[in-house]
Order: structure tokens, then sequence, then C-alpha cells
């Protein structure tokens, strides 16, 4: 595998996973968290997340197309159930759950929205199997998967300060990012319909 190609890969791969936008939304997910939770959700969320993208790089196509799934389909299934984690996030009806729970009991957000769609959704996880698809060599299926482990592990680099950068901003100030990048996610998740939308051939 060329230099050229994995460059391109780690680029595209970094985009579509975005470590830096993921950062603060990590923070916001697991604003009130205890330090050890928030790492604890953190590595669980990365760990489910890299098993899924190895899985859909060495079988995604397959896996879809055997349960009759189509691409376009599971990009909007994703955005909409990102949605309702942005209304969440909107109108604090996560932080209002949490204070009616007893200790130990608070929401999880590893698996979702954190392993999926966020780290693992739908343009990851197409993104692999297209990147994969382009060559049916094992070195370069190998290598992807390395290209992949190396996105996550800068993601895990920078949820490892989440904790410094949200005792900085306090209570109020990770409130605010809380509401602002719930509408950010909004956002993401009527792109991820609408992309799937277009994918449809019906737009």
């Amino acid at each position: 595998m060329e230099s050229t190609q994995i460059i391109s890969a780690f680029v595209t791969l970094f985009v579509v996973i975005d470590p830096i936008g993921l950062a603060p939304l990590f923070i916001a997910l697991t604003r009130g968290m205890t330090p050890q939770k928030r790492r604890r959700i953190g590595w669980r969320a990365l760990a489910i997340a890299a098993a899924l993208l190895t899985l859909f790089g060495l079988a995604g196509e397959s896996i879809l197309a055997g349960i009759g799934i189509s691409l376009p389909a599971f990009r909007i299934a994703g955005g909409m159930l990102l949605f309702l984690t942005a209304l969440d996030m909107l109108f604090e009806r996560r932080t209002e759950r949490r204070e009616g729970q007893t200790p130990g009991d608070e929401d999880d957000p590893s698996v979702f929205p954190l392993a999926t769609p966020l780290l693992a959704g739908p343009g990851a996880l197409a993104t692999m199997i297209l990147l994969v698809g382009q060559d049916a060599g094992a070195a370069h299926t190998v290598m992807i998967h390395l290209v992949m482990f190396s996105v996550l592990g800068i993601v895990a680099m920078l949820f490892a300060v989440a904790d410094p950068i949200a005792h900085m901003l306090g209570r109020t100030g990770t409130m605010v990012l809380t509401r602002l990048f719930g509408m950010l996610l909004a956002a993401l998740s009527i792109q991820f319909v609408i992309d799937g939308l277009k994918g449809t051939g019906l737009f």
C-alpha cells in the first residue's frame, strides 16, 4: 500500500470520525459524572467502536446485503436515533433523569450515542467498507485497520483530557456547551438523514 493511499485513508477516517469535534460532545454527554466513570465510558465506547469498525471493514457489505439493508437506510436510521439524543441534550432531559437516579444507576452513553453513531456511525462504517474494498489484498486490509486504530487513538487522547477541560469550564460553562453541541448534534443527525435520502435516489 502506497504512502499516499495511507495518508488518504487517514484523512478520510479522521474527517468522518472527527476526533476534535467528539471531545466536547464527550464532555457534554458525561456531564456530572466522576472522572473514573467518565474514563470507563470513554474506553468502553472506543472498544465497541473499534470492534464495529473492524467488523464492517472485514464483512460490512456482506452483513448489510445479507439482511437486506442498504447503506442509505442505515444512514437514515442512525440520524433519527442521533436526533433523539440531541433533543435530550437541548432540553436537559439527561440531567433530569440523572438527578433522579441513585448512585451507580446513571445514564451510560458508551454504547449509544458514543460508540454508535458518533464514533462508528453510518459514515464511518460505510467508509471502512469502501476503503477496504479498494484492494482485495490482505496487506491493504490490515493497513486500513491500522489507520482506523490510529484515528481512534487520537480520540482516546482527547477523551483523556476531558476532565481538566470540564473542570475549567465549570457547571455553567458545561451546561452552555451541552446546549450548543445539542444543537450541532441535531444538525448532524439531520445531515445523516439527508445523505441517506440522497442515496436512495428519491431526491
